[in-house]
């Protein structure tokens, strides 16, 4: 089971860079802002269009795979962010201990204490519905969890000797912590905490953009392309809406399911 949610978390990695790849060259069936009113709202297959056009007779398809510029380097940024200070505050705090752990506990305590929604509502009315702006905090938010795993697995380490053993044979402690630590014992933490922090960024963005605060109009969203589309749902045309909502549900569950996976499958193989 745990090698099928790796292949299905995979599948849809991979469809995700291919298809931001297509749109950054331009490689789509239609213009994905191209206005035809004379097309609005077909139904799937109309002329050319696998899954119809919306309200202003734009594709969808292209819309949906053009939208994936929306979350895709901006939820990098968020999972960079998160991953990078995390570790870092991570390695200060389990490696080195003492007055580090203090400090680091309190910071993680100070950015728990914000709630994530008014901390980007307040950079939201600072400055603009950015997208950037809004990962930026969503990065930050994270920190603390990427902490807290890392001072733990150092702990841990720690408990079997054996960071005392590498100090002992006269390793540098850079030696230490980016080679035997990082790369050969938290590589696995880091790469499910990043899978997982994609999904959230997904998530964070196309529920920012329904609400009207992450990617505006005409630049086309999972989560405005949704809010748009809903209006429709009552006269029976649920095209618009449904297929950016099911292109949600299988991308997040995708990376969901890939983070769970090999979390699954890496703590079976340290139990051997």
């Amino acid at each position: 089971m745990n090698l099928l949610y790796v292949s299905y978390g995979i599948i849809i990695v991979i469809t995700v860079i291919a298809s931001y790849i297509v749109g950054a060259f331009e490689l789509l069936p239609f213009d994905p802002e191209k206005i035809n009113l004379t097309l609005m709202m077909t139904s799937p297959g109309t002329s050319g269009h696998i899954l119809g056009t919306d309200f202003m007779g734009r594709d969808i398809l292209s819309r949906i795979i053009i939208g994936i510029q929306a979350y895709f380097l901006p939820g990098l940024l968020a999972v960079a962010i998160a991953i990078i200070f995390g570790t870092w505050f991570g390695v200060l705090a389990g490696y080195w201990g003492r007055g580090f752990d203090t400090l680091i506990t309190y910071i993680n305590n100070l950015l728990n204490s914000f709630p994530r929604l008014v901390l980007i509502l307040l950079m939201v009315a600072a400055f603009k519905p950015d997208i950037y702006y809004i990962m930026v905090i969503v990065g930050i938010t994270n920190i603390p969890v990427v902490a807290s795993l890392i001072k733990g697995k150092i702990q841990f380490l720690k408990g079997k000797f054996f960071i005392e053993a590498a100090t002992a044979l006269g390793l540098k402690n850079r030696v230490i912590i980016f080679k035997h630590i990082l790369w050969h014992n938290c590589r696995s933490v880091l790469i499910i905490q990043a899978t997982l922090g994609m999904a959230e960024a997904i998530l964070m963005e196309t529920s920012l953009s329904y609400l009207g605060f992450g990617v505006q109009e005409p630049t086309p969203s999972w989560g405005n392309m949704v809010q748009a589309g809903a209006n429709y749902l009552m006269q029976g045309k649920f095209w618009p809406s449904t297929a950016p909502a099911l292109a949600i549900l299988f991308t997040i569950m995708g990376f969901h399911l890939l983070g769970d996976g090999l979390n699954n499958i890496l703590e079976r193989k340290q139990k051997k």
